[in-house]
């Protein structure tokens, strides 16, 4: 597959180095379109594939065209786009916020696929919500998820309202998790450990976590209740959060999010 990435920022390389390292796309057939001066020359230094800074007639030659520019500079290349998009070709769009229904209009072509990946794409180790325009076949969907597939794992959505879900939980939810791991390091250091040893103690205890959960086989509640023994440490902590509405005000925030990305989706 031929495919061209228009905005070549940190998402949009994380989706380029995945298909060049699983020998995908290979770097020839990789057109990747950066119209910063500085970004352009460093992407043809690292030669990781054809390198240009504007939308030309060349587009026409790939098969899948990715929209990873930011949602309020989609404005600025849709004109180019649209005069270069041929009816064969596959949009996705990474961009949040901007349905398939405006993208389809603003292009005037009808095969786009929306998808919201998350940072941890940049490792291969990203989750990516995704829904489809009624147009696009079983056959091209199944291509563009293995492409997807490259970033970590994905998730076919019917109703393309639920990527707003998926933007407030998966989307952004890499920073709620800093900022849990944030407030444990802070905890430490609050406690007489230097911000080296207290980050140390957190990483490797949410790395530790985060093993758990993927190998055991308990449930949530269980593994908490492996940790939480009557009337010690832990459970001193847990009822604290649960004085404070930790779990409700987390849970509240998450669905701010979802609002907010409802909002933005219809500005």
């Amino acid at each position: 597959m031929k495919v061209a990435i228009v905005g070549c920022g940190n998402m949009g390389m994380a989706f380029a180095k995945s298909f060049l390292q699983y020998d995908l796309v290979k770097k020839d057939d990789l057109l990747l379109i950066e119209k910063s001066t500085d970004r352009s020359e460093a992407l043809k230094a690292e030669k990781a594939g054809v390198v240009v800074d504007t939308i030309g007639p060349r587009v026409a030659d790939y098969d899948l065209i990715i929209l990873s520019v930011k949602p309020q500079d989609f404005n600025g290349v849709h004109e180019a786009l649209r005069a270069a998009v041929q009816p064969r070709q596959i949009v996705l769009s990474i961009m949040a916020g901007i349905p398939i229904a405006t993208i389809q209009e603003k292009l005037n072509h009808r095969l786009v696929i929306r998808a919201m990946p998350n940072t941890p794409a940049m490792l291969g180790m990203g989750i990516t919500g995704f829904t489809a325009a009624k147009e696009v076949d079983m056959n091209h969907l199944r291509r563009v998820e293995n492409l997807i597939n490259a970033t970590g794992r994905s998730i076919f959505l019917e109703d393309e309202s639920m990527l707003d879900a998926v933007t407030a939980l998966s989307g952004s939810g890499p920073a709620y998790f800093y900022y849990i791991v944030k407030a444990m390091v802070e905890a430490g250091k609050q406690m007489g450990f230097e911000d080296a040893v207290s980050t140390l103690l957190v990483k490797q205890t949410m790395l530790g976590a985060f093993h758990l959960i993927n190998t055991a086989d308990k449930s949530l509640d269980e593994l908490i209740k492996a940790v939480a023994s009557k009337g010690g440490t832990t459970e001193a902590a847990l009822k604290r959060f649960e004085e404070g509405a930790l779990s409700d005000t987390l849970v509240a925030g998450i669905k701010a999010a979802q609002v907010r990305a409802t909002e933005l989706s219809k500005a």
